[in-house]
């Protein structure tokens, strides 16, 4: 596997491992919650016959469907502001690339064949940019390219490790996390005009010696979703856009992470191994009612949210 390719709770703390997702047999179920409480539609990834491949489920936990299945792994999907694709990270060519589908799976499309390293694909608020992290010149940065996979950009250019951009709603700012004062802590960079215009002035969000991963804006802009290592668990946190105001939503289990808002910013999913597998989860937008979503006992990841297509 590659290092940069799957970057788990582990990799993030210790930069040193990556978590064994392979070890799962069967295909996964899902237990059903209230249908009229969600909206929307929920991605995932899931392990299955020893590779991972994209599930999409319906925000209360039904109508789940199988949208790939090939022999190698699918994984990190996320969904168009429209609801209408999934952008994903696929090695069915042999290394690392990212390719579009329909949130039904079909039209699957290769949109880039560069064959280097690279994840974390995440829309713009517009639907015409994929903002991601990849290794093209040595350092983990954060790039970006227009959703066919034109017109590779450079965001940051630092030494650090810089991954998992997340888009303002306005579509003006990427906040992502990087380890670029010793340990991983979360920045906003305003997007820069024109080609490779050089690193922009950065506002660091927070300041954790034990690191802060993985944010997530939400939909009005005003908070942003994160997991951080606190002690001995990672838990999910959210503050305020300009860093103000931490609050700790979870609390159960060693580690919840890789929170995503629902498309009204009411709730916010997650994975957790609260229950000795990596199953999603749902709650309030406060951390109150916390749901299980997944029931299957395999392991389930990368839950990201979005609108249903009109």
């Amino acid at each position: 596997m590659y290092t940069l390719y799957r970057i788990t709770t582990a990799l993030l703390i210790t930069c040193a491992a990556t978590l064994p997702l392979w070890i799962v047999q069967t295909t996964p179920t899902y237990a059903q919650t209230d249908p009229t409480a969600n909206a929307g539609q929920i991605v995932f990834y899931s392990g299955h016959d020893g590779d991972t491949e994209i599930y999409i489920m319906d925000a209360d936990g039904s109508h789940l469907r199988q949208l790939t299945a090939n022999d190698s792994h699918d994984d990190a999907p996320a969904i168009s502001p429209d609801g209408a694709q999934i952008v994903f990270v696929s090695e069915r060519t042999g290394r690392p690339e990212f390719f579009i589908m329909d949130t039904d799976g079909q039209n699957v499309q290769q949109i880039t064949g560069d064959g280097i390293n690279k994840t974390h694909p995440a829309w713009s608020p517009d639907g015409a940019q994929i903002a991601f992290m990849t290794d093209i010149n040595g350092n983990q940065d954060v790039y970006v390219i227009h959703a066919d996979g034109s017109n590779r950009r450079r965001l940051t250019d630092h030494d650090a490790v810089d991954m998992r951009p997340a888009w303002s709603p306005d579509g003006t700012q990427i906040v992502f996390s990087s380890d670029r004062d010793g340990d991983f802590d979360l920045y906003v960079m305003p997007i820069q005009a024109g080609d490779n215009a050089g690193e922009p002035e950065l506002r660091q969000l927070t300041d954790n010696t034990q690191g802060d991963f993985f944010p997530a804006w939400s939909p009005d802009g005003a908070q942003i979703a994160f997991m951080a290592r606190r002690g001995s668990s990672t838990q999910i946190y959210v503050i305020n856009s300009d860093g103000s105001d931490e609050r700790q939503l979870t609390n159960r289990g060693r580690v919840n992470e890789n929170p995503a808002w629902s498309p009204d910013g009411a709730q916010i999913v997650f994975q957790s191994n609260r229950d000795g597998n990596w199953e999603i989860y749902l709650m309030g937008a406060d951390g109150r009612d916390q749901t299980r979503l997944t029931t299957d006992g395999t392991g389930n990841y990368w839950p990201a949210w979005g609108p249903k297509p009109d």
